[in-house]
């Protein structure tokens, strides 16, 4: 129990350490951008029709700390981060970045991680299945519609689906809220009707994520049950599902659950790019915004950094949750 302990202590140390290297580099990244905050903002400003000197440049930048040295401004953005979770303003809309993210980022996460589950719902039991069956035709089928749903993008599937939905139902089934609900405070009914629309954004990006989940158990199910280790239990009377989840399947799923930040990164990547076609108003368009549009780096920065301290959590309770599943790695953890 005591090197189990020290081991949990060691991960979140290591998960600490790494959030703090990743503000380094989004600040970093922040600061890079050619012209500062304040200089971008008064561009923008001057498009607006504000006639802008470089006396007023100069006072704001001493009004965002922009004249501090670098180490100093990155400190108190980090310290705001962890020890108060503020992000600050947005450099071009010039609103509370908390504020603007309001529940937009949790939506966000929360259809990536349903997307996410359900894929590894499908996956891991028909990966299974396919690894161990003999029947041709089953095989055959189960390898079409995992190669279809690695082919097909999903920016293809939304609009084949929102294509489909617009002529047969007379509803495109964009957005996450109706026009009566898009502002509204939660609520039971808002709730519903986030329901009844969110399904789509989950579909469509677990489309290929269960695709890909798919080809990884049954290849990581196959090169399990040709070792030794199967074959000696087979010879001891062991067969069936008692002999697959209790040998293969348990050692298997193993890297499975270790992939699961980068899995959650992957389909994070495409959820803008659903977002846009499918107008969804959540962390992922305004992801798109702030990089391809309003150059606001600050919003980007804060939205690249939760997403990056999610997958660095999700990977921390996975390891202590190897620990605990696999015997493998519970042995090098706590001995025995």
């Amino acid at each position: 129990m005591v090197q189990f302990l020290r081991f949990t202590v060691l991960r979140a140390a290591m998960a600490l350490v790494t959030l703090l290297l990743v503000s380094m580099i989004v600040f970093t990244l922040m600061e890079l951008v050619p012209g500062t905050c304040a200089e971008r903002y008064l561009a923008f400003k001057n498009t607006q029709g504000a006639s802008i000197t470089v006396e007023d440049i100069q006072a704001e930048e001493r009004r965002l700390g922009l004249d501090r040295p670098f180490l100093l401004r990155w400190a108190s953005w980090t310290s705001d981060v962890f020890l108060l979770g503020e992000f600050g303003d947005s450099c071009i809309l010039r609103l509370d970045i908390n504020d603007l993210l309001g529940d937009k980022f949790l939506i966000s996460l929360g259809i990536c991680l349903t997307a996410l589950f359900l894929a590894y719902l499908i996956a891991i039991p028909v990966g299974i299945i396919a690894a161990s069956s003999r029947n041709a035709w089953l095989n055959g089928s189960l390898r079409f519609v995992s190669y279809l749903g690695l082919a097909m993008p999903n920016f293809l599937l939304a609009l084949i689906i929102m294509l489909v939905s617009t002529v047969f139902l007379g509803d495109s089934l964009t957005g996450l809220f109706s026009n009566e609900f898009r502002d509204a405070e939660w609520s039971w009914a808002r709730v519903q009707d986030f329901l009844s629309r969110a399904w789509l954004p989950v579909l469509i990006l677990g489309w290929s994520a269960t695709a890909f989940a798919l080809q990884t158990v049954r290849a990581l199910m196959l090169d399990e049950t040709d070792k030794l280790y199967v074959t000696a239990a087979r010879a001891r009377g062991l067969y069936g599902g008692r002999l697959l989840w209790r040998y293969p399947a348990r050692h298997a799923l193993g890297p499975i659950i270790n992939s699961l930040g980068f899995d959650l990164n992957r389909v994070f990547n495409e959820l803008p790019i659903v977002a846009a076609i499918l107008t969804l108003t959540e962390a992922g368009a305004l992801l798109l915004d702030a990089l391809a549009r309003s150059n606001d780096q600050q919003l980007a920065g804060a939205i690249i950094f939760l997403l990056t301290a999610s997958i660095v959590t999700l990977n921390f309770v996975t390891d202590i949750a190897l620990a605990l599943i696999d015997p493998r790695v519970r042995k090098s953890v706590v001995g025995g």
